[in-house]
This record gives C-alpha cells, sequence and structure tokens, in this order.
C-alpha cells in the first residue's frame, strides 16, 4: 500500500467498509435476502393475530364444554338421587329396569361428552396447519420478496446464520394480510406475481 496515493487507500478503506455495512443494513430494514429462509412454525402460531383468535376459540369451546359436563353431572346426580328415593316405592324388578335406563343414558352422556373433547382436541391439533394454509399465499410472497426458494421449519435446521430466519417479519405481515383469519372471505390474498 505503501506506493499508493492516501485518496486511494482511503477509497479502499471506505469501500470495505461500505460493502461490510450493505448485509447489516439490510437486514436492519428486515429485508432478507436469500434462497433458503427459515421459519418458527410455533411461534408463527403463537403470535400472530390468527393463531391467538384460533387459541382463544379453543379455550372457550373448552370452557364451554367443561361447563356442559358440570350442568349434565349435576342434573345426573338429582336424577340419580331421585331414582334412589324412588327405590321403596317401586317392586324390584320396576327398580332394575329404571337403574338399567338410567345406566344406559349415563353410558350414552359419557361416549358423547368423550366425543366431543376429542373432536376439540383434534381441533386444537391442526389448528397450526389450518394457519398455514391460511397464511400461505403471504409466506408465498415473503419468500419472493426474499429471493427464497425453500423455507424450511426452525426445527429441522442444525445450524443457521440468523439473517435467514423469517419469523418475525412472517408474523408482521401475516397480521397485516389476514389479521386475527375472520375476513368475510376468510382466506388470505392471493400472491402477487
Amino acid at each position: 500500500m505503501r506506493g499508493r496515493p492516501i485518496w486511494r487507500r482511503l477509497a479502499l478503506v471506505a469501500a470495505l467498509i461500505c460493502g461490510a455495512a450493505g448485509p447489516v443494513a439490510a437486514q436492519d430494514l428486515g429485508a432478507v435476502q436469500s434462497q433458503i429462509l427459515v421459519l418458527d412454525i410455533e411461534a408463527l402460531f403463537n403470535l400472530s393475530q390468527a393463531g391467538q383468535r384460533m387459541t382463544r376459540d379453543y379455550q372457550a369451546e373448552r370452557e364451554e364444554l367443561i361447563a356442559n359436563n358440570r350442568r349434565i353431572e349435576a342434573e345426573l346426580r338429582a336424577e340419580e338421587l331421585a331414582l334412589t328415593k324412588k327405590r321403596p316405592t317401586v317392586t324390584p324388578a320396576e327398580f332394575r329396569d329404571l337403574a338399567d335406563a338410567f345406566d344406559t343414558k349415563v353410558r350414552a352422556i359419557r361416549q358423547e361428552n368423550e366425543r366431543e373433547a376429542l373432536d376439540l382436541e383434534r381441533q386444537r391439533e391442526v389448528a397450526p396447519l389450518q394457519l398455514m394454509r391460511l397464511a400461505e399465499p403471504v409466506l408465498v410472497q415473503l419468500m419472493r420478496d426474499t429471493g427464497g426458494i425453500v423455507i424450511l421449519d426452525h426445527r429441522q435446521v442444525l445450524l443457521r446464520a440468523d439473517v435467514i430466519d423469517i419469523t418475525d417479519l412472517a408474523i408482521a405481515r401475516v397480521d397485516e394480510m389476514i389479521g386475527d383469519g375472520t375476513s368475510p372471505e376468510g382466506e388470505a390474498p392471493a400472491p402477487q406475481e
């Protein structure tokens, strides 16, 4: 470097500084530029408005199911008590028929409650998949905007640079484009070409 004029040395240093600052500046703006992108699907579900609404809906249905089960349980206890009080006033055969009918009713109610609980659990389990289907057009557009060709689940990646993680950007875009997922059309907008 001894033979070069000082202005050339300064220009070289400035070019190196600008070149090093380029990716950092792009990172600060949230403009990831990578062909391989990483997304934390669990965070997208837990932190997006749509995922939070799905969770609230599940909790409300669960609470309603619990309240309904308690109401039914109280009604069955009262019916069982009435049946027990009726025992001295009926023949053993009549009581056995009444008790069998009550037992059949209780078993049917229990089966129905178990089915409802299983259905509710299945809904909870598929909610993240429903969000991913709803968010797919937004994620495709995000992939295009960032130059990505693939989005990987962060749990499947052993090592990565944080600059390829689009989770926060995806949450912001999904919130902006889908909101809580209850739009009249019920669908996200199609990605732009």
